[in-house]
């Protein structure tokens, strides 16, 4: 979110008719940008770091994380979705039971959406990093990466947002983060009260504030169900 692209609003119809969209958003660097200044880019620029894993892979994303992350983690994502109108591309926002990882014409799978995972395949995620990184005795994820990607990196200062690298940061003194998407799609992680929230929805513009429902609504449950176990532990019962 700090690299610097030459645009001041995201060019979607520009970047979505493309047939390479790793060069799409090579294209959007430079101009008047400024590097390490927070630039929103939820879609484009972020798939730079597709085409950088598969150069350095040999791999298409989809397999590399099939074979390190997806299979470890019992996730399923067979295949990869390629869209051939824009119909199709908006019926895949509505749909229910899609299975896959939307690529361009190249096959290159995209960075910063086009991914379906159900909610519970979203809290296994949110529960590797709070494990940071391990997952049944195996170390799936660097755990030094994980700490670094959740710490402050940058500021969107127009709307007081915290970021680190791909997350949210929601609270440096429990050192909690998310991830959250169109929609409403959040993965919430609080390590100091070992609690993941895990939220999925279909595409919803102006969705409400998710976090402020999960610290509202979901979290004082977690709480409020310790409490009672240590209760009852310490009382024998």
């Amino acid at each position: 979110m700090t690299a610097p692209y030459k645009y001041r609003l995201n060019p979607y119809p520009k970047y979505f008719s493309s047939e390479d969209w790793v060069i799409s958003s090579l294209d959007l660097l430079g101009g008047n940008g400024k590097i390490g200044k927070f630039k929103y880019a939820p879609v484009i620029g972020i798939d730079i770091l597709s085409g950088i894993l598969v150069n350095t892979t040999g791999k298409s994303v989809l397999e590399f994380a099939q074979d390190n992350l997806f299979s470890p983690l019992g996730i399923s994502v067979d295949k990869s979705i390629y869209f051939q109108s824009k119909k199709e591309q908006l019926d895949f926002y509505k749909s229910k039971g899609a299975n896959g990882w939307v690529a361009d014409s190249n096959g290159t799978n995209t960075a910063g959406w086009g991914l379906s995972l159900t909610t519970m395949d979203m809290a296994k995620l949110g529960q590797l990093y709070l494990n940071e990184g391990y997952w049944n005795g195996r170390q799936i994820v660097s755990d030094k990466w994980i700490f670094e990607s959740t710490q402050l990196q940058s500021v969107w200062k127009a709307r007081h947002l915290k970021y680190g690298y791909l997350w949210w940061v929601i609270d440096e003194t429990e050192h909690s983060y998310a991830a959250l998407g169109d929609g409403g799609n959040a993965i919430y992680v609080n390590p100091k009260d070992r609690i993941v929230v895990a939220v999925s929805s279909l595409f919803v513009p102006r969705v409400k504030d998710r976090i402020d429902f999960i610290k509202r609504e979901i979290e004082p449950l977690f709480k409020e169900t310790y409490v009672y176990d240590s209760q009852t532990a310490a009382s024998g019962k």
